[in-house]
């Protein structure tokens, strides 16, 4: 809330009327031991006026500097029309009760957001939203093995050319279950997962494949091809997509002979802000032969008693979640607010707009990668016709350019180091729609500059 309404006597009011004599003694089944009895280094309180010019001086330190960092979370334009419905009060602040059916403003927004994801991923059932992308794919991980009934083994197919973070986060969340993730190489001249280093896996049990379309590298992957081999194996395939990229690209419902069995991805791109890495909100769609296995909450269409259209939840109840070790999720909720945005982007973008907003990306990105390689001591890594990202190799350590041109105000990408060391002085960039050609001569000029040996301005 932007403000607290309650003054010093309503307070005094509310102890009086439940009747305690101070707000401390509203905790006093906290144990003395377990309480902080001072905050060392947190000063006093400061009054509203005071706390905004604080806020407001913080701010400007963070400056606003170009981004071209990308890796999954993407700087588009937002249209204002967006926030300004998602912050009125019918939507910020509202949560489905337990009987969930009293609030059909809210399930019906649900209902339109599975109804455009599902459409989008070319699938014939969504839920309704996860936290983010990186616990979609734990939570789809940990549906393949469900809904693989004929596969024993529980053992996943990761390619390294899969987020770090979701491969990290699908691993921390569903190792302990008895899931085992195997990485799969990729080819180091094209960035993407071929076949033959699918080999080892030729003959043996697999429950599912991982195919991230495009990769983190920003590579387009031969899902047809990866798809069929998994399916000819008896393995469900778990596709992670961009949900821009695919009004331009062919939908996992459609890749191979038999489409993806299990789609997810983070929603981040579709309204919601770069803010320090959250919130965002995951999607995640399937077969209808494996709706019972999906988690999350599913809101359908249906009518009332005297024929009138309505929304409820449906297939699954929630207390199927909150059943401990035979719960199929312990996410039985869904980030409303940020699937609400989502909502809102996708009905007033359109098919046509989302179009629009991938093929400016693409130019962008492609101007861009031509920039940047123009330059002496910077060159492509990889062949292979990509989307989103690029994966440049400078001829030197990347950490250090970085911070010469973030203090440019230029966020210049992600150093790899990290997690691909093996790819040398790797640097991912990324550019959207949001940047101009006026903001890829700067940051082209910044970089010579940096690479030349040159003290920035």
């Amino acid at each position: 809330m932007p403000f607290i309404p309650h003054t010093p006597r309503d307070v005094s009011e509310m102890l009086g009327t439940i009747g305690v004599p101070d707000i401390e003694s509203l905790f006093d089944e906290i144990p003395a031991a377990l309480r902080v009895r001072s905050l060392e280094g947190v000063p006093e309180g400061l009054n509203e006026q005071q706390l905004m010019q604080l806020m407001r001086a913080r701010a400007r330190m963070d400056g606003q500097p170009l981004c071209f960092m990308g890796a999954g979370a993407y700087d588009h334009y937002i249209p204002a029309a967006v926030w300004a419905i998602v912050t009125r009060g019918e939507f910020y602040s509202a949560y489905t009760p337990y009987q969930a059916e009293a609030s059909q403003g809210t399930l019906q927004t649900i209902y339109e957001y599975q109804s455009m994801i599902a459409a989008l991923t070319g699938m014939q059932v969504s839920n309704a939203s996860l936290y983010d992308g990186a616990t979609a794919v734990a939570e789809a991980c940990l549906m393949a093995v469900r809904a693989n009934r004929k596969s024993r083994s529980q053992r996943i197919l990761v390619p390294r050319s899969v987020h770090p973070s979701y491969r990290a986060v699908a691993r921390a969340t569903a190792s302990n279950q008895g899931l085992v993730f195997e990485d799969v190489r990729f080819d180091g001249a094209s960035g993407q997962t071929l076949l033959a280093g699918l080999v080892d896996w030729e003959k043996e049990d697999v429950t599912a494949l991982v195919i991230q379309q495009p990769n983190f590298f920003g590579r387009l992957e031969d899902v047809d091809a990866l798809t069929d081999w998994a399916h000819a194996r008896g393995a469900l395939v778990i596709a992670v997509v961009n949900p821009v990229s695919l009004a331009v690209l062919k939908p996992p419902g459609e890749w191979g002979a038999k489409g993806a069995d299990i789609v997810v991805g983070d929603g981040q791109p579709l309204g919601c802000p770069l803010a320090s890495g959250g919130p965002y909100f995951g999607f995640m769609t399937t077969r209808m032969e494996h709706v019972r296995q999906m988690p999350g909450r599913i809101v359908g269409r249906t009518v009332d008693l005297d024929g009138r259209p309505g929304f409820t939840l449906t297939l699954q109840a929630r207390e199927q979640h909150i059943r401990r070790g035979k719960a199929t999720s312990n996410i039985c909720t869904n980030q409303g607010l940020l699937m609400t945005a989502g909502t809102l982007y996708l009905s007033l973008m359109g098919a046509e707009g989302l179009e629009r907003v991938a093929k400016a990306c693409l130019q962008r990105s492609q101007q861009l990668v031509a920039a940047l390689t123009a330059l002496p001591g910077v060159r492509a890594l990889f062949g292979a016709p990509g989307f989103h990202e690029t994966v440049l190799q400078l001829d030197r350590p990347v950490a250090p350019v970085l911070a010469a041109l973030a203090a440019q105000g230029i966020q210049g990408g992600v150093d790899l180091a990290r997690h691909y060391p093996e790819l040398g002085h790797a640097l991912l960039v990324c550019a959207t729609e949001n940047r101009s050609s006026e903001d890829v001569a700067s940051y082209a000029n910044a970089l010579s500059t940096v690479l030349s040996g040159q003290r920035a301005a």
